[in-house]
């Protein structure tokens, strides 16, 4: 039962990934020093260190700023499809390290990252379209899911 569990928030984590390329591995490095998500010992050992968390926030944070400018390239261009892949695999990867399922974990990450991009591209579109165009609206409601959301899942981690 543990192993679908880490294999589900994996999963979620992933599609955090596909929303927001850099916002899923920072918030499982926030997990991890949190003591949410359980990497002592473990390769993954490394994503707890403050140095870690800080660079991973900047790194979110200059995303969600840039996610909002006119000349963003689209989620589903190969360079950013292929860095949602990377980060939703990594995360869950991290995820799985703390239940020593890590390349389970990292194929779920994946596969979630594959569903929050593609997902998230055609709700903010679709979101743009309702709104006359406006797609900032929909960049700010999907800012709020992707870092709620990996909080969550970070969160949920702990109680497994």
């Amino acid at each position: 039962m543990t192993q679908v569990l880490v294999l589900v928030l994996a999963l979620l984590i992933g599609v955090v990934a596909g929303s927001r390329a850099l916002t899923a591995p920072a918030v499982v490095a926030w997990g991890a020093m949190l003591g949410w998500i359980d990497v002592a010992d473990k390769w993954s050992e490394w994503m707890a260190h403050p140095i870690t968390v800080t660079v991973l926030t900047i790194f979110a944070l200059g995303e969600l700023v840039t996610d909002q400018l006119p000349m963003t390239p689209s989620r589903k261009v190969p360079p950013q499809f292929i860095a949602r892949l990377i980060t939703g695999g990594f995360s869950g990867a991290v995820i799985g390290s703390a239940f020593f399922h890590t390349f389970s974990a990292t194929g779920a990450g994946v596969v979630g990252a594959v569903l929050g991009t593609l997902a998230g591209a055609e709700l903010r579109s679709r979101f743009a379209g309702a709104k006359g165009g406006n797609d900032r609206p929909g960049a700010f409601t999907e800012d709020v899911l992707a870092v709620g959301g990996g909080v969550l899942v970070a969160f949920l981690v702990s109680l497994v």
